[in-house]
């Protein structure tokens, strides 16, 4: 297993052993003593889950306020550009983006820490499955979230057509308006 941090404190990129022959590949996609050597508590993961998104769909960005959760996401089929946008106030790097492209074909994780905002967005013309595992049970009452194509975040989407979002995507908030909240 190797970790390849980003220049915001946090999030990592963690790449596995692949074994790959004429049959296609086998990887352990978790394992959790490599992972508790790598610094994840044996008991940190308490919730799985799982999207099958379409091509052109792009979800997020999405947080939790009451109840942050780190994520450890991964690409079971399928491309994704993957975001994490840091939302920690009083953070040197708040409204920062690190970004990675997932794939089906290449046993990596993205490490997400709480206080980070999360959204990906399908490449190419294939649907994509994405597993990602939390440390803290989803609490619908604590999202918050920033629209996707805040001018403020200037996250570089790969994307060339208006991308499938949801409505609640639609209408998510500005960085500043998040920045404005008294809550945080």
């Amino acid at each position: 297993m190797q970790l390849t941090p980003f220049e915001i404190e946090g999030p990592k990129l963690i790449s596995q052993a692949l074994h790959r022959d004429e049959r296609g590949f086998f990887c352990e996609r978790f394992r959790r003593d490599l992972f508790a050597e790598a610094g994840f508590a044996a008991d940190s993961f308490v919730q799985d889950n799982f999207s099958r998104s379409a091509p052109g769909v792009l979800r997020g960005l999405h947080a939790q306020h009451r109840e942050p959760q780190g994520k450890l996401v991964t690409c079971l089929s399928g491309r994704i550009f993957d975001v994490a946008v840091d939302l920690r106030m009083g953070s040197p790097t708040l409204g920062r983006a690190v970004t990675a492209v997932l794939t089906g074909e290449e046993p990596q994780w993205l490490w997400i820490p709480a206080g980070f905002a999360h959204g990906f967005c399908v490449l190419g013309d294939a649907a994509a499955d994405v597993l990602y595992k939390v440390d803290r049970t989803y609490d619908a009452g604590g999202e918050i979230g920033v629209v996707w194509n805040d001018p403020d975040l200037a996250i570089e989407w790969p994307i060339a057509i208006a991308p499938i979002l949801s409505q609640k995507d639609r209408v998510l908030p500005s960085f500043a308006a998040y920045r404005a909240d008294p809550r945080f």
